[in-house]
């Protein structure tokens, strides 16, 4: 099996496996006891939020465990907004075209069902922001700004170095979701004047089930969760003790060789990517310049998305599709429909990974090629 999907979820690194698993197995103490067996829990919870902030390079209070990367999205957007407009400084929100459905959908939610204002912001056919354009759709009463650092689907990369200093000076709170960004592009928060940020474990070799929101002190948030008042009192319930040690121990490993592990990716990308666009046919989606090192985005002509998913699982190839539209029996990416994507072909993205070689590659541009040309002899595909 060659697996190119790295950007739906990764393996568990066997170093964090080992960092969990004295708390799976007997150090099984709840972190908010007082006792021996609570307070071994509570080391393990701070010392994962002290590797958390340092691979943010924010303080460790900064850092909030959530569920994952929904969770956090949800518990900034809505947070922040409820906040804002209870302390009266407004109910307008911007966001883009192509967030994560965590994102648009609590926009969405915030304006039907609280009366926020919302503004979408679309993007160009590379996948990317105008920064100007975001900034100007900005007003008086705008209260927070989520732009993700980078797109889970085409990987395109956001401007955030020019949005976040220009919303700061404005006194407007950027919110960016990075689960896919973290470990794979730099995020300099204080340079970017972020005053919010999601991550989630299982993006970079972590457990699943577990999440980070780097909330800045000075940002105020109402909970969405309210119970016993872990972490700060933003997000009540029991810690995750060993989901939190292990995102604990993926984030300073995914931090220590962050430069390496990009540039081996960039090269894994470089050729994946120009293997299959050598295809006739087959052409690049979104930007080739501000792109994140592991993803390769590709629109396949006369091939059905479906169709070709399961072409290349049968050889052992895992990927994902996104297909404008797939043979009319889904709906749409909106990520795709935001770019202008062809709707009348196969979108497949692979993602490469810490555990990806070079053999691999050059097997997946050779099977995805096999698997191509025999779709197309057979008719696409299309039903």
């Amino acid at each position: 099996m060659i697996y190119l999907d790295h950007a739906a979820t990764t393996p568990l690194a066997p170093d964090v496996l080992a960092a969990m698993l004295p708390f799976m197995e007997h150090d099984h103490g709840n972190p908010s006891s007082v006792h021996r067996a609570g307070r071994v829990a509570r080391e393990g919870v701070e010392r994962a939020r002290e590797q958390v902030a340092a691979a943010l390079d924010v303080p460790p209070l900064d850092v909030l465990f959530t569920s994952g990367g929904t969770e956090a999205d949800n518990q900034a957007l809505k947070g922040i907004a409820w906040a804002a407009r209870a302390a009266g400084r407004g109910a307008h929100i911007v966001t883009t075209a192509i967030e994560h459905h965590a994102v648009l959908d609590s926009v969405a939610w915030l304006r039907a069902a609280q009366g926020f204002d919302v503004t979408v912001v679309p993007v160009g056919a590379d996948g990317v922001v105008d920064p100007q354009r975001l900034l100007d759709s900005v007003t008086d009463d705008t209260v927070l700004v989520s732009v993700m650092a980078a797109n889970n689907e085409v990987g395109t990369i956001q401007p955030l170095d020019v949005i976040g200093p220009a919303l700061a000076a404005r006194g407007v709170c950027l919110h960016t979701d990075a689960v896919q960004a973290f470990g794979r592009a730099p995020l300099l928060l204080d340079e970017w004047q972020v005053g919010a940020l999601s991550l989630s474990a299982h993006k970079f070799n972590g457990p699943k089930g577990v999440g980070v929101l780097a909330l800045r002190r000075t940002v105020p948030a109402t909970p969405v969760l309210h119970g016993g008042g872990q972490e700060r009192g933003v997000r009540s319930g029991t810690l995750n003790t060993p989901g939190i040690v292990g995102c604990g121990a993926a984030a300073e490993l995914t931090a220590r060789g962050a430069a390496a592990e990009a540039a081996r990716l960039r090269t894994l990308r470089d050729t994946l990517s120009d293997g299959l666009c050598a295809i006739d046919g087959v052409e690049l989606n979104g930007s080739s310049t501000a792109r994140l090192p592991h993803n390769v985005h590709v629109a396949v002509q006369g091939c059905d998305g479906d169709a070709l998913m399961t072409a290349l699982d049968t050889v052992g190839v895992c990927a994902s599709t996104g297909s404008a539209c797939q043979s009319g029996a889904a709906a749409p990416s909106h990520v795709l429909a935001a770019i202008g994507a062809a709707p009348d072909c196969a979108h497949v993205r692979l993602t490469c990974g810490r555990t990806t070689t070079a053999d691999d590659v050059d097997r997946a541009v050779a099977l995805i090629a096999e698997a191509v040309k025999r779709l197309r002899d057979a008719g696409g595909g299309y039903v």
